[in-house]
């Protein structure tokens, strides 16, 4: 994660959001015609890349290596003890894939829950963009399970703990988590484990907040990824596709 400005981030709560990419020239060539980001080298190296619109840093890029995972959005939670919660995971039958391991002013590491949806978890000082509802991007679970997949983050992450600053409600066929009064992650159902179709397959989805979701959709289509409206929710969405091929979602702020 490249430095920047950075606090506390709510331990449980996200604190940052990163592509992981074949080819970051496309990528950041994409995501500058789309979001209209401008990309600023990282401290990491030449495989990073850190977003930034209006002067916020909204979102991080790096390159996973050929022949691996196919590029995904990932959104990173924040913890106070990384080797603590690599345990908690394992210990549920969730798999870890890398890390815990020292990157940037903290430690990181990527894990996939039992579902197969795939998230990161942070520990240490995160960038001031988790600052609440000042977010650029919000985090939905979509689980095929729902409720069975808020008992595993809950103890995975400490959502409800005594004295802790996360709390969980459920509405109807949802699980929302809260953080100081804001909605930070919502996990709905009618995920399916393992779909080759990306848009109904069991994942976490990084849903970047913007003036007007529709004119973004018209643009990736443009800038040759796909769009399709997302139906039955409030205001304007759509469900887009990067040119690799990377699943995200657009809202109107």
């Amino acid at each position: 994660m490249p430095s920047l400005d950075w606090n506390t981030p709510v331990a449980g709560a996200p604190c940052w959001v990163s592509l992981a990419t074949h080819d970051l020239g496309a990528a950041r060539a994409f995501y500058s015609l789309v979001m209209g980001w401008e990309f600023h080298d990282s401290s990491l190296g030449d495989g990073f890349a850190l977003a930034r619109a209006h002067g916020r840093a909204v979102a991080g890029i790096g390159v996973c290596p050929g022949g691996g995972p196919p590029p995904a959005w990932i959104p990173y939670f924040a913890v106070p003890d990384a080797d603590v919660t690599a345990d908690r995971i394992r210990e549920r039958g969730a798999t870890l894939a890398v890390g815990p391991l020292p990157l940037g002013e903290g430690r990181a590491a990527i894990a996939a829950d039992r579902e197969g949806a795939v998230f990161g978890f942070w520990e240490g000082p995160a960038p001031v963009w988790a600052d609440g509802p000042r977010a650029p991007a919000r985090v939905d679970l979509q689980a095929r399970h729902v409720f069975e997949a808020a008992i595993f983050y809950a103890e995975v992450f400490g959502w409800a703990k005594p004295h802790g600053r996360c709390t969980v409600d459920y509405a109807d066929d949802r699980v929302v988590v809260r953080a100081g009064g804001h909605t930070v992650v919502t996990l709905r159902g009618g995920g399916v484990e393992n779909a080759a179709d990306p848009r109904v397959r069991a994942r976490w989805i990084v849903d970047h907040l913007v003036p007007d979701s529709r004119r973004t959709a018209e643009a990736a289509v443009a800038a040759g990824g796909e769009a399709t409206p997302v139906e039955g929710v409030p205001g304007t969405a759509f469900v887009l596709l990067d040119t690799e091929g990377a699943l995200f979602t657009v809202s109107d702020r």
